[in-house]
């Protein structure tokens, strides 16, 4: 019977012609969650499906890959090939953001079948004049199905049986003939078919959500004095230096009115001070909510000139997308039936244990007027892709329900297949994954607190393993404004660098947060909080002082000049005889690019290795040697398949070598 994929509803009982087909079809891949949930690609990238297909008996079978985008009606067909065992291969290339459908066709092919059993029968010396005739009819059959072109070969064909005088291999040798083939294929009648149902699905992103650079921005802060917000105008005097450093989006912390009943002073203090701007994530007061910028900022006009300013260097602005409310928000005086209340009838502010945010109102998902409350959101969703803005960070998802992010992220893609939404959700592995499976585009991982090489390893490990791999892309940030690991904190400039590099070259997406270019690392005593938080204050930065702005480039623009460095799952771990120094491999789809990276993993100390490097993964014969060079330093290396390593982290930390052509050794 037909294997059928798993669906959120009970399984609909099979269509007669169905239920009883000879033919199975099953362990379809790429698939997530038995096809519950997308699988994920980039446009361009290949995707490769394989399925076990089989029947009962000898009879020969033929697989179909059918894939159509969903604003297509009709599938396109790609014949798939036999890898053995009954398993077999197709691939197709999506051409265009958006929603596909993918899945497996079977049917029997009976004339390969006939041919199959003629050519068993003719080398046992059978008598062929029953069998002979049942080929005939088959092969007329197909005449009649067949073009002008195809007919006309098939006539051959049929000639060929009809005059058969014993010189079996001849027939044999007419039907593999290319053109002959290829046109017995074409009329063949699908008997039997059978289509795995229902059909899987793929998303399918553009290039950015695979390979992106990220810079975090308080628009606010973009000011000569503390006492005196910055604007859009202001912010725009340092957009060259962002773009300068490499990196291609700009991600902006909110920017809406912010609310003041409740508001935190610096340092998240329960009190603030008279002049406390307060936080922008406590979104709204009488002058606005979610649709509304902050006047302070400046107004639409100034927003439009920025989101210009900032393309035209190559950097896509991100807005940041929290779904919170200032108890001073519009949305509280209008609709309070849209958030949760005590017994009292008061609302309830947000709570993480034991931290409180008296300053902000969560969103009640479960209430009765839920459906006005989620439209709300759309329209203000659609209200900023309307105003330019692509990229949304996505606040503290988690907190919200699953079906709820599934139905917004599906009627924002139908409308805009080109929106990337990402996922800021530091929280339980199982709930990350899931708010990728339906529909984030990218996702904050737990990378920030990986620094052991085991630790690394195995997490990426998991990452780029099925099923994993086929849904969820990391976006590896070095710190935010919440998170100031305790890595950096200690651990001095090489820290910095060393963090840079391995979220840089790890992983094809990543992001820093301001301030990393300038190594701040002053935090609250027993915590990961930045000391006077850019969260509840203006941080005027001194943008002259030292810092690692030219290293951040310089590694922005290895990546961007090396294919090798703009994939994740190419990633493959290499071994070294010390666990303070990793060392990693990525290879292009095209195999010509090759990069090896290694990090020493301790800011504090100078260590050495032998890094093995297996010669086939570089395409280089047994007992070769090659050339690398160090895309850091410049200096160039003869290597082997064992090869001496010392990086000292005061001088540099990390090696990016580019193994060079074959031609070139």
């Amino acid at each position: 019977m037909l294997e059928s994929v798993a669906s959120d509803q009970k399984s609909q009982p099979q269509k007669p012609e169905t239920a009883f087909s000879h033919i199975v079809i099953q362990d379809i891949t790429p698939s997530v969650d038995n096809g519950r949930y997308p699988v994920k690609r980039i446009v361009g990238e290949p995707c490769i499906v394989e399925a076990d297909a089989f029947r009962d008996g000898p009879d020969v079978i033929r697989v179909t890959l059918k894939y159509r985008p969903d604003t297509d009606q009709s599938y396109r067909d790609v014949p798939m090939t036999s890898l053995g065992n009954d398993r077999w291969q197709g691939v197709f290339i999506p051409d265009r953001p958006g929603r596909y459908f993918y899945t497996v066709e079977a049917w029997t092919d009976r004339l390969a079948t006939w041919l199959w059993s003629f050519e068993k029968k003719a080398a046992a010396g059978r008598d062929l004049r029953s069998h002979l005739l049942d080929g005939l009819s088959l092969v007329e059959r197909m005449i009649r199905r067949a073009g002008p072109a195809d007919s006309s070969l098939l006539r051959q064909f049929a000639s060929l049986l009809r005059n058969y005088a014993g010189d079996y291999a001849s027939v044999l040798a007419f039907a593999v003939r290319p053109d002959i083939a290829e046109a017995l294929l074409r009329a063949a009648e699908h008997y039997d078919a059978t289509t795995y149902n229902p059909p899987l699905e793929l998303i399918v992103d553009r290039e950015k959500a695979r390979f992106s650079a990220w810079y975090e921005l308080f628009v606010r802060s973009q000011t000569d004095d503390p006492a005196r917000y910055g604007s859009f105008r202001e912010a725009e005097k340092i957009l060259p230096e962002i773009a300068d450093m490499g990196f291609d989006v700009l991600y902006l912390t909110p920017i809406h009115p912010i609310g003041k009943t409740n508001r935190k002073g610096k340092n998240n203090s329960l009190i603030a001070e008279p002049d406390a701007v307060g936080s922008p994530w406590a979104i709204g007061n009488a002058l606005g909510g979610h649709d509304a910028l902050d006047p302070a900022l400046g107004d639409f006009a100034d927003f439009a000139r920025f989101i210009a300013a900032a393309n035209e260097l190559g950097l896509e602005p991100a807005m940041d997308f929290a779904l919170q409310c200032s108890p001073d928000h519009p949305w509280v005086r209008d609709h309070p039936e849209w958030f949760k209340h005590r017994p009292d009838g008061t609302i309830m502010y947000a709570e993480n244990p034991p931290k409180e945010y008296q300053d902000i109102y969560p969103l009640d998902f479960d209430g009765p007027h839920r459906a006005a409350l989620m439209n709300e959101i759309l329209r203000v969703l659609l209200f900023w892709i309307e105003h330019g803005i692509r990229i949304f960070r996505v606040d503290n998802p988690h907190t919200k329900p699953v079906f709820f992010w599934k139905w917004l992220i599906e009627s924002v893609r139908r409308r805009y297949p080109d929106v990337i939404f990402l996922a800021e959700a530091f929280t339980r592995p199982k709930m990350m994954k899931l708010l990728a499976a339906v529909g984030f585009n990218q996702s904050y991982t737990y990378f920030t607190w990986r620094n052991s090489r085991a630790e690394l390893t195995e997490y990426l490990t998991e990452l780029t393993q099925a099923p994993t791999k086929d849904y969820f892309r990391p976006n590896f940030f070095t710190n935010t404004p919440d998170i100031l690991p305790p890595f950096l904190q200690t651990g001095g400039m090489p820290a910095f660098k060393i963090r840079l590099v391995l979220a840089a070259t790890l992983s094809s997406a990543y992001g820093i947060y301001s301030g990393f270019e300038f190594c701040e690392a002053d935090a609250l005593p027993n915590s990961e909080e930045y000391l006077n938080a850019e969260k509840y204050e203006i941080k005027v930065r001194d943008r002259t002082r030292p810092g690692i702005r030219e290293f951040i480039a310089q590694v922005n623009r290895i990546r961007r000049q090396n294919p090798a460095l703009q994939q994740f799952l190419n990633l493959r771990f290499l071994n070294t005889d010390n666990d303070n120094i990793l060392l990693y491999l990525k290879t292009d789809d095209a195999g010509q690019n090759r990069i090896i990276v290694a990090v020493n993993l301790d800011p504090f100390h100078p260590h050495h290795t032998t890094g093995f490097v297996p010669l086939e993964a570089l395409g280089v014969r047994d007992g070769l040697t090659y050339n690398v060079t160090d895309l850091l330093t410049g200096a160039s290396y003869r290597w082997s398949a064992q090869n001496y390593i010392r990086l000292d982290p005061f001088i540099q930390p990390a090696h990016i070598f580019r193994v060079e052509p074959a031609d070139e050794v």
